[in-house]
C-alpha cells in the first residue's frame, strides 16, 4: 500500500478561540523539505500542550478523499491545513489505518497511534454549525502518529506502509468504540497513545462487568 503527501502544514499564525484562548489551528502548506523531530515538524508548535501534542500525536494526517467529501458536503474548498492537519494525503485511507501501522516517507518513519477528537476549537475555527457533532458522527476524522524515526518530508513524497498489526483494529473503529472485544486487542499494541489506551482500558472493563 502506498500514498503521497499532497501537503505539509504548518502553523501559520496563532488565532483566538473560545474564551479568547490561543490555538495554533491555523496550518498552512510550506514548500521544500520539512523536517519532522520527534515533537512534529519544525516551525509548527502547539498552544494546548494538555490536549494536543506530545509524542503520540507528534504529527495529525488527513486523508484528501476524505477532505473532499466534506468540500461537496459544505460546498467550500478544504484546502490541505483546514482541519489543524500537518499531513494531506492522497491513496491511503488514512480514518482506516490500522492502529500501529508504520509509515515510510522518505527517511521518515510515523507510527499510527489515535484518533483525532474534534473539539469546540475545530468547530470555532471552521465555523460550521454543529460541527463537532457532524464530523464525529461521520466519523472521517484522520489519524494522529508518533515519530518512530525523524527526517524530512516534502510534498510529492510517497507514503509506504511497512508494517500493518496482526489485530487490524482501525483508527475509525478505535474512535467509534462500538466493539470493545475487538478492541480488546490494542491493549497489545505499543504504538496505542497513552489516552486512547485508558479510554480502550475503561471500554473493555465495562464490557467486562455485563
Amino acid at each position: 500500500m502506498s500514498g503521497r503527501i499532497d501537503a505539509v502544514c504548518v502553523v501559520h499564525a496563532e488565532r483566538r478561540a473560545l474564551r479568547n484562548e490561543r490555538t495554533a489551528i491555523d496550518k498552512r502548506p510550506v514548500t521544500g523539505p520539512v523536517r519532522i523531530a520527534a515533537l512534529g515538524p519544525e516551525g509548527d508548535h502547539v498552544v494546548d500542550k494538555i490536549h494536543h501534542g506530545g509524542l503520540d500525536q507528534a504529527v495529525y494526517a488527513y486523508g484528501t478523499d476524505e477532505a473532499q467529501r466534506w468540500a461537496d458536503e459544505l460546498g467550500r474548498e478544504i484546502t490541505p491545513g483546514s482541519f489543524g492537519e500537518n499531513l494531506r494525503i492522497s491513496g491511503l485511507a488514512v480514518t482506516d489505518a490500522v492502529v500501529g501501522e508504520h509509515w515510510a516517507i522518505g527517511d521518515t518513519v510515523l507510527a499510527v497511534t489515535a484518533p483525532r477528537v474534534p473539539c469546540a476549537k475545530f468547530q470555532e475555527w471552521l465555523g460550521e454549525a454543529h460541527w463537532v457533532k457532524r464530523f464525529t458522527q461521520r466519523g472521517d476524522i484522520g489519524a494522529y502518529l508518533r515519530v518512530l524515526q525523524e527526517g524530512t518530508i516534502t510534498a510529492g513524497d510517497s507514503v509506504e506502509v511497512v508494517h500493518v498489526p496482526e489485530h487490524g483494529v482501525t483508527v475509525r473503529e478505535l474512535f467509534r468504540g462500538d466493539d470493545p472485544d475487538r478492541l480488546a486487542a490494542l491493549l497489545d499494541e505499543p504504538a496505542l497513545s497513552t489516552d486512547a489506551r485508558k479510554r480502550v482500558e475503561k471500554w473493555v472493563a465495562r464490557a467486562g462487568q455485563h
